[in-house]
């Protein structure tokens, strides 16, 4: 540490409800592991329905003063929040290394657009727009209003908990809106506690981020059902997004839910190319990312190529500590989660699915899994169902319409890809992908602020990011002025 290093962080084991920063009112603690080594990092008593009442009294009674400054005081604490996480780097990116269990590659990429969305944050109370509607009664004026829906539950994933809690945190608080946020018990300082200390010494007035850690089967549901909040933010899987629908009453939904995404390469695709995306898209963050390639479906065509060049690239990844520079793939969150991608390849096997490179789980904590290269049908549960790890399902189609079939054989609809050579055909096969996001020439995995995040049939309700975020976190509010006296009928 040198003079100019702040000092780290320390009092992970509260949490900010109120204005105070204490433990939750339950018995039961909540203990925070390192996936690779298994070290326990904090512990910290969970939060019980009664914190949880007084984290939304206390963030419906800050609310209107904090909607009530100035566009210009709201931006200047997102861009205070930036300026902390430059100084606060290393200390941030090692507590997601250790937290999340990200390669550090995987952490500097998270930290680079968390700190990008605090940036694209600090514009958006000046495009929070209102408009002037014509009137055809004399006299009369009227006007909509750009304004804050008021407090927002905010649930967030273990998977890149930093961006993924901050894609909504920053965007609504900017737009003057108060926060209670529970982050995934897996990673409750990267996903939450973080950013309330990163926000306060920016200068965010107490009360405005409520931050409660516990389980989803204790607080999750009474967080959505309950009367404060006017929108669920909720970023996970499509199970749990379908008990918020049936549970949320009259509210607005932000859901991005799981997904299937399909990365195909046809006839024309530059396959180095194609090969590089297809890797990165199915082992970056060791696989765990709802918008990573699930499926690669490749033309019978170039299959066979691709498949050779695909096992040469794979087998050159290095897996282990994520803490050095030089692993690419590290553990996977949990137990269940690595037991749950292999019997997922299980599965496939048992039903027919060739298994070409694969490998028991290591590390000090045992979640440590290598890449796994299945060739199979949509149909084998690592094509049909999302793996969410390390696993890997090359697809053969017999042409383009048979790819385009496969792809959209789906209960699914997030993030996809196309790889050709001719960039018009691409942009013509994504308009058919039933996919919130196509990307043409590029990996599925994208992580950009200014990006509209979200996905069609099951894979989520609304649009995450950058200026849509305004259309989420605002309502309209209509009002007329009647400049002259008028005449009524009755």
């Amino acid at each position: 540490m040198t003079a100019d290093t702040p000092t780290p962080y320390s009092g992970f084991d509260t949490m900010p409800i109120s204005g105070k920063w204490r433990g939750g009112a339950s018995d039961a603690a909540l203990t925070d592991t390192d996936p690779w080594s298994g070290a326990v990092l904090t512990e910290l008593p969970t939060a019980t329905t009664e914190d949880l009442d007084e984290a939304y009294a206390a963030a419906q009674a800050a609310q209107h003063d904090w909607a009530d400054r100035l566009p210009g005081e709201r931006a200047t604490v997102m861009r205070a929040a930036a300026d902390i996480m430059d100084a606060r780097r290393e200390e941030i990116i090692d507590w997601l290394v250790r937290e999340s269990g990200g390669t550090l590659g995987k952490c500097a990429v998270e930290w680079a657009v968390a700190r990008a969305g605090f940036h694209e944050a600090a514009a958006l109370p000046h495009h929070a727009e209102g408009s002037i509607v014509p009137s055809d009664i004399p006299g009369k004026e009227s006007r909509v209003y750009r304004t804050p829906v008021g407090v927002i539950a905010l649930i967030s994933p273990w998977d890149f908990p930093l961006f993924l809690t901050n894609r909504t945190l920053a965007p609504a608080l900017a737009l003057g809106n108060a926060v209670v946020l529970k982050p995934s018990s897996d990673t409750p300082v990267t996903g939450g506690l973080l950013h309330a200390k990163i926000l306060e010494e920016a200068g965010l007035p107490a009360g405005v981020l409520n931050v409660v850690v516990g389980p989803g089967a204790e607080i999750g549901n009474a967080m959505v059902a309950h009367p404060v909040p006017a929108v669920v933010s909720f970023t996970g899987s499509t199970a749990v997004g379908l008990g918020i629908t049936r549970i949320a009453g009259i509210k607005k939904l932000c859901l991005e839910l799981g997904g299937n995404g399909p990365l195909i390469v046809l006839d024309d695709a530059d396959l180095p190319a194609a090969v590089e995306a297809a890797v990165f898209g199915s082992f970056f963050n060791s696989g765990q990312i709802c918008m990573r390639a699930n499926r690669i479906i490749v033309d019978a065509s170039i299959h066979d190529e691709f498949v050779e060049r695909f096992l040469t690239r794979v087998r050159t990844l290095v897996v282990g500590d994520p803490s050095e520079p030089g692993t690419q793939i590290g553990p996977v969150i949990n137990a269940g989660q690595r037991d749950s991608v292999l019997d997922k390849v299980s599965r496939a096997v048992d039903a027919g699915a060739r298994l070409l490179l694969g490998g028991e789980p290591g590390g000090p904590a045992g979640l440590s899994l290598p890449p796994h290269v299945l060739l199979g049908t949509n149909d084998v549960a690592t094509a049909r169902e999302e793996v969410f790890g390390p696993a890997i399902t090359i697809i053969r189609a017999r042409d383009e319409s048979d790819a385009l079939r496969i792809a959209n054989d789906t209960e699914y609809g997030l993030s996809s890809a196309v790889f050709t050579a001719d960039g018009e055909r691409g942009a013509r096969f994504a308009l058919q992908l039933d996919a919130g996001m196509t990307h043409v020439n590029d990996s599925p995995v994208n992580a950009e602020p200014n990006t509209a995040y979200g996905g069609e049939k099951q894979s989520g309700l609304g649009r995450f990011g950058g200026r849509w975020a305004v259309n989420e976190f605002t309502t309209d509010h209509w009002v007329s002025l009647q400049h002259r006296r008028r005449e009524y009928l009755l």
